[in-house]
């Protein structure tokens, strides 16, 4: 059997057969198996990233001593965001800096390692198949498929996940496998960069605030906040990288969050900024990924205040005592750092309900620095 075809449709991230097969091997349960047909489908993938250039299905069957069996296998190819055509954009003077803020080799790493053995109760992961470096700062990974219901993001659910990712911060054993990527990254990497040379200067002109829709969404009070944080900015950066530090998966979106057999249970897929952050980071994707794209919880007070004492919890069943109101603090400086200041939605149009959401995230997000007190 020839893979030609398997070339032509993965590009660079193609594998021999002999290298196939011993992943659908693995996959299966066989010390052997022959490939009797191969198809690869790309996904369709609605959000944009800078660093996956690309995700297939690769599937077929297999003869096994167990007779013809199925099997389908998703691959990743990840690649330094410099080859992304997004970073034509970039200012000249800050592109080095935008370049290397950007961990594209850690989820290579982190599939490399044993950190699917580690993982505390109620968490997962994929074991992957293989990771293969490509040429041009780029990778290829390996992963089965992850078989999953879908299931509403209720209160308990964003509760129930907010309390396992305070367990993966407080585990020891994560703990020693967080730097797996030996990425220095900090969030004054993310204040030096994307917030000065994009972010802020957006904040303070007036297109992102003619958008149709922005500023009714928004309004007048909301733009002052927002406006006057900006000075507080290198304060509160300061202020953040000097709390406690723990393991954090970096970008614990709910659609990053699968559910595992046990509908209470996670499975956790995107890997890409997975080290050691200050306290409580996780909590801020899990509140806005899904509010940025116009969803996430109705009631988005309540829920960050549970989810809040959840991750407190899950620190304390770890082993690892800080106080709730540490933990708050470091999760409004965050929410806001990396979420709220960033509401607007540049030049592009958005649903009302959508605009609405991101207000009141921003609104949240400056509600939470005001209510906490900086850390002694």
């Amino acid at each position: 059997m020839s893979s030609s075809g398997l070339t032509t449709s993965l590009g660079p991230g193609s594998v021999d057969d002999e290298t196939l097969a011993a992943m659908v091997a693995d996959l299966l349960g066989h010390p052997v198996v022959d490939l009797l047909r191969v198809d690869v489908d790309r996904v369709a993938y609605d959000l944009p990233s800078i660093t996956t250039t690309a995700r297939h299905w690769v599937s077929g069957t297999a003869r096994t001593p167990d007779g013809v069996e199925p099997w389908r296998i998703f691959v990743k190819q990840v690649q330094s965001w410099r080859h992304s055509p997004l970073f034509a954009d970039v200012p000249d003077e800050v592109r080095e800096l935008a370049a290397a803020g950007v961990p594209w080799r850690i989820e290579p790493l982190v599939y490399r390692s044993d950190l699917h053995e580690h993982l505390p109760a109620g968490l997962s992961m994929p074991r992957a198949l293989g990771v293969f470096d490509l040429a041009q700062d780029a990778a290829a990974i390996w992963l089965p498929e992850v078989e999953h219901s879908t299931v509403a993001w209720t209160p308990h659910r964003y509760e129930r996940a907010a309390y396992l990712l305070g367990r993966l911060a407080g585990n020891r054993a994560v703990a020693a496998r967080a730097e797996v990527g030996c990425f220095d990254w900090s969030p004054r990497v993310y204040l030096e960069g994307r917030l000065r040379f994009d972010v802020v200067p957006s904040l303070r002109g007036a297109d992102a605030w003619q958008v149709p829709g922005v500023a009714e969404a928004f309004g007048d009070e909301l733009r002052v906040r927002l406006n006057d944080s900006v000075g507080r900015l290198d304060a509160m950066v300061d202020e953040l990288v000097a709390l406690p530090r723990a393991s954090a998966h970096g970008d614990a979106s709910p659609n990053n969050l699968l559910p595992g057999s046990n509908e209470d249970d996670l499975i956790l897929i995107d890997f890409g900024f997975f080290m050691t952050q200050p306290i409580a980071f996780d909590l801020g994707q899990l509140i806005a990924g899904e509010t940025q794209l116009g969803d996430g919880p109705d009631d988005l007070e309540g829920v960050d205040d549970a989810c809040v004492t959840a991750y407190t919890r899950g620190l304390t069943d770890e082993g690892v005592s800080v106080d709730r109101a540490v933990v708050r603090r470091a999760h409004a400086l965050q929410l806001f750092i990396f979420a709220g200041i960033s509401t607007l939605p540049g030049r592009e149009a958005m649903p009302p309900a959508q605009l609405a959401r991101r207000a009141a995230l921003a609104r949240l997000s400056l509600d939470l620095l005001d209510a906490t007190q900086p850390a002694a």
